[in-house]
């Protein structure tokens, strides 16, 4: 297993923001993360890459106990992730930022051979020709994708992704779905995929964990997941519009 995720919980004050969260992941399987905006799922992102401790559990990435271990040394061990709202260097180049991912990544890499990987990894998700315009100027595909990159080019064995697909156009979406497949096929990187773009997470996931209120609903293959009468009460509302989810993408 990459990851062990070991009756995880964090509080925030009177909140119980995560409780008893457990689950193991495969090397090299995309799971899905799934549930109703306020279920814990960028904060349950945050306790296993290391922007906040759990006040409870533990979390194990590739056999080591990495619980409460800040976030920079997380990315050293090996870890990347993305975030809800893209957060690029705007006075930097698209290929400066993406420096920065393989610069401050596993392998420290110094500026000559963090270059090389910004140019490869800008090519992987189509922004190559992007490289010399400032960040900031970018739209919010692109802005997702150079959040990718510079992710990518830190050279991750797991990639947390969150909600890559939001904010984007149906061909964005396609667009993305392709890369977040090559990723896993092509680089053998393990993926967890936090969305709401029903259609897509379900097409391109190996098994799912669906939170609501903090809580762990249920985990299993896509098919098992989107057939469960709490999953369907909770997140999806009715068997009716969780068909209806399932084949449009929640448009």
């Amino acid at each position: 297993m990459i990851l062990q995720v070991e009756g995880l919980g964090k509080r925030f004050g009177g909140l119980q923001a995560l409780e008893d969260v457990t689950f193991d992941l495969p090397e090299g399987q995309i799971l899905g993360l799934i549930g109703p905006n306020g279920a814990g799922k960028t904060t349950l992102f945050n306790n296993i890459s290391g922007v906040y401790t759990p006040t409870a559990g533990r979390v194990i990435f590739r056999g080591e106990d990495i619980t409460g271990l800040k976030s920079y040394y997380v990315a050293r061990k090996g870890m990347a992730r993305t975030h809800q709202i893209v957060r690029p260097l705007k006075e930097l180049s698209v290929l400066e930022n993406v420096m920065v991912g393989a610069c401050f990544g596993q392998y420290d890499y110094k500026l000559g051979k963090a270059k090389e990987i910004a140019h490869e990894v800008l090519e992987f998700v189509g922004l190559e020709s992007r490289i010399d315009q400032l960040a900031g100027s970018l739209n919010v595909g692109q802005k997702k994708r150079l959040e990718m990159a510079r992710s990518l080019a830190s050279q991750p064995n797991l990639l947390l992704l969150d909600e890559v697909l939001a904010g984007l156009n149906p061909s964005e979406i396609s667009y993305m779905v392709e890369i977040v497949k090559r990723i896993r096929a092509e680089r053998g990187i393990t993926i967890i995929m936090i969305e709401h773009v029903m259609h897509a997470v379900m097409n391109v996931s190996d098994r799912m964990v669906v939170l609501d209120y903090g809580r762990q609903l249920a985990e299993g293959t896509p098919d098992e997941v989107s057939q469960n009468p709490k999953v369907i009460e909770a997140y999806l509302g009715d068997p009716k519009l969780a068909e209806k989810l399932m084949a449009s993408g929640g448009e």
